[in-house]
């Protein structure tokens, strides 16, 4: 029997048991298989992973562990940079997009009022939700694990929290947005781009009294959906202001 340690660092160790947390452990193995396997079969995702070193050595997921190995695994750095080392994922991402699946639906409407470019629908299946997040360059977001274990998910994340304001305060935290916000710049509705237009091309559209009080509109170029800053945007200011 073939013998590993293995040590996780930072969030990593959310994924497993309390007695393997910010500890090194050993792990017993009969044949030598990549370390991505390995990672994820004691519970991390690869998608969380940017780091592995192999007895000191920056190695990637497909080096094959061996015998009195010393692992290290580190999870996305924000604050330090690594880029003389072999960053395991293939290259990074140029935008921070994201696709998310049929439970975050809530999370997805916030990022949207965000500003930020989230793709939702309530009937993705896990297939899918890989496939969009791979070809269309897209961070997948969701608390299923065995999803993000799937080969074809490149990037990806865990949200940890349950509440859908404690969810927004994770990613916002986890990928550095806050510098990012564009508020009221996406469609609530389909995600698409709000583009100023005149009330006179969408009076149709317009209830009798919103069109009295309002004058500065904007319309989504995707579904053209309407929106004005009426209480449906005061209140949404409001809850943009309490995220601090």
């Amino acid at each position: 029997m073939k013998v590993a340690c293995f040590r996780f660092y930072a969030e990593l160790n959310d994924f497993l048991p309390p007695p393997r947390r910010f500890v090194a452990f050993r792990e017993s193995f009969e044949v030598s298989g990549s370390v991505k396997d390995m990672i994820e079969s004691l519970g991390v995702p690869h998608t969380e992973v940017d780091l592995i070193l192999a007895n000191g050595e920056s190695v990637d997921f497909s080096y094959l562990v061996r015998d009195g190995d010393r692992i290290s695994v580190y999870p996305v750095f924000e604050s330090i940079d690594i880029t003389p080392l072999l960053r395991v994922r293939p290259r990074p991402l140029r935008q921070t997009r994201f696709v998310l699946d049929i439970h975050l639906g809530r999370l997805a409407n916030y990022l949207r009022m965000l500003g930020f470019d989230a793709l939702y629908r309530n009937d993705y299946r896990d297939e899918e939700l890989a496939r969009v997040s791979r070809e269309e360059e897209r961070i997948l977001l969701t608390r299923d694990r065995n999803l993000l274990k799937r080969r074809a998910v490149e990037h990806g994340y865990c949200v940890r929290e349950t509440r859908p304001r404690r969810q927004l305060l994770e990613v916002l935290e986890r990928f550095d947005l806050r510098g990012s916000v564009a508020a009221f710049t996406r469609c609530l509705r389909c995600n698409g781009l709000l583009e100023p237009v005149a009330k006179e091309e969408i009076a149709g559209q317009l209830p009798p009294r919103t069109s009295e009080h309002y004058q500065d509109f904007r319309q989504c170029a995707s579904c053209g959906q309407v929106y004005w800053k009426g209480s449906h945007y005061q209140r949404m200011q409001q809850f943009i202001q309490s995220l601090g």
